[in-house]
């Protein structure tokens, strides 16, 4: 879905009290967070597997590398919508509340920016980056086969890696 700041917010409305939903349960926030990079660590053991001939192919390894580095920036996007007192049923929802609650418009990025704290700017990069990988972990899983160059999985898993840095400095752990 291409990121439309009017976009987002519409669909925002639309969801409230049916996918997204308020919430007090901040207490998950941390553990989100865990969930998140121990699932980062466990998709950089599956990149990096360089199986025998006992063990699957590499192909293999790599769907599951891909599904695995997009789930662990979803258990991030979930602790950082809870910031802001909401939770999510389904991915899309939390594309939908990330791009409304977290992109900021220009004049809050330039206020940010005044205040020393433009690394609180959460870039529409971001949004795209969860997007691109929620897309690419449903081909692993759902396709018959396809086939990823290790640049394809690398820019999946390094995209993953700078999204739960971005989500850290926003909550600031």
């Amino acid at each position: 879905m291409k990121y439309e700041k009017e976009l987002y917010e519409k669909l925002f409305q639309e969801n409230l009290n049916k996918t997204i939903k308020e919430t007090n349960n901040l207490f998950k926030i941390k553990l989100f967070l865990e969930k998140s990079e121990n699932s980062l660590l466990i998709a950089k053991f599956h990149k990096d597997i360089k199986p025998d001939e006992t063990e699957p192919k590499k192909l293999f390894w790599n769907y599951w590398a891909i599904t695995i580095s997009y789930y662990s920036i979803l258990y991030s996007a979930k602790a950082l919508i809870l910031t802001k007192g909401y939770e999510v049923e389904n991915h899309i929802s939390a594309q939908i509340a990330l791009g409304h609650l977290f992109v900021p418009d220009k004049i809050e990025k330039e206020d940010l920016e005044l205040l020393n704290q433009a690394h609180k700017i959460f870039e529409e990069e971001y949004v795209t980056y969860f997007d691109d990988a929620r897309r690419e972990s449903h081909h692993a899983r759902y396709s018959a086969i396809k086939t990823y160059e290790e640049r394809r999985l690398n820019e999946i898993f390094i995209n993953a890696q700078k999204f739960i840095l971005k989500v850290k400095l926003i909550i600031g752990i």
